[in-house]
């Protein structure tokens, strides 16, 4: 149990919360007057979100990596194991389920920093409508028949934006975007050769990969790193 102490108007509002408990931003975080205290707030309700989901994605990983090490001692298949390992195949879309390689630079975790600088940049801090009211941090699309309509949606286009359950599924989902989309394969690899130097790939570097995350280019790589070293995130990554 994390204990934080809020400053709003000179009181002090003391909340004992479970921070990986929080489906949506909470209404006290926009009671927050003072700037740099609502911003390190946000990370503080985000950052568990976060480690929590790299740590999913990390035992998955080891699951690829011992099913292979065994394989290729004894191939005999475990029907248990290999039902597994099509539904990651399934899930990361990787088209030949024994391409070891291909997992390697698929599952994989996501720089925390990053995740934070992206969600601050995409949510305007948690306050934009998408993420009041769709728990969306990411601006993540859709073309179903559930979701937000933008208001200043272009005539003749259909997408909506997605509207998730929790923030932790916006967390997920975006995750899950940077490790299968085809648009983010620059930062798959980036990441994959970081890994084989034995380097670490923080998110200043993962912010460099991200122009074809928004229609400006590459000045959104400057944009996603220069919050990453304003707010200092980058010294959680090592």
């Amino acid at each position: 149990m994390k204990k934080l102490v809020l400053g709003i108007t000179g009181l002090f509002i003391t909340a004992s919360i479970y921070a990986n408990e929080f489906k949506s931003i909470p209404n006290w975080y926009y009671k927050i007057k003072n700037i740099s205290v609502q911003k390190e707030k946000f990370f503080e309700i985000l950052r568990p979100l976060v480690k929590k989901e790299n740590q999913k994605i990390v035992k998955e990983r080891e699951f690829v990596e011992n099913f292979f090490n065994d394989y290729f001692k004894r191939p005999i298949l475990d029907k248990k194991r290999l039902k597994k390992l099509v539904s990651l195949a399934k899930k990361y879309r990787i088209k030949n389920i024994y391409d070891k390689k291909e997992y390697m630079k698929k599952i994989d975790t996501i720089p925390e920093s990053l995740v934070l600088a992206q969600a601050a940049l995409e949510s305007g801090w948690g306050k934009s409508r998408f993420a009041r009211e769709a728990n969306n941090l990411f601006g993540e699309w859709t073309f179903g028949k559930r979701g937000l309509i933008p208001q200043n949606r272009e005539e003749g286009k259909k997408h909506k934006i997605r509207i998730f359950n929790s923030i932790s599924d916006s967390i997920a989902s975006y995750m899950l975007n940077l490790n299968r989309h085809a648009a983010y394969k620059e930062f798959r690899t980036a990441r994959y050769q970081a890994k084989i130097k034995n380097v670490p790939f923080t998110g200043l570097k993962a912010a460099m990969t991200m122009q074809r995350y928004s229609e400006i280019g590459k000045k959104y790589n400057f944009l996603v790193s220069s919050i990453i070293k304003r707010n200092r995130l980058h010294l959680h990554d090592l």
